[in-house]
């Protein structure tokens, strides 16, 4: 399964990610390639606790990440 996750630089240093169709699913590191790593594994650990509840997992679908440029007078 793929998901879509959002990664955020923290203004301390690192980084911190959200996977949006798994509410509470959130990870970090020090680098983009080790918040990737820890993502994938917070994931894992998410998908086997809904699993665990005989929770279906979630298919992401209807999910659109843009960007919009505004200015303000």
């Amino acid at each position: 399964m793929d998901y879509t996750i959002l990664i955020h630089q923290v203004e301390e240093g690192g980084f911190w990610s959200e996977v949006p169709v798994l509410p509470g699913c959130y990870s970090q590191g020090e680098s983009i390639d080790e918040t990737l790593k820890n993502t994938k594994e917070a994931i894992e650990a998410h998908l086997l606790a809904l699993r665990e509840e005989l929770v279906a997992a979630p298919i992401e679908e209807g999910l659109f990440i843009g960007r919009v440029q505004v200015e303000v007078a």
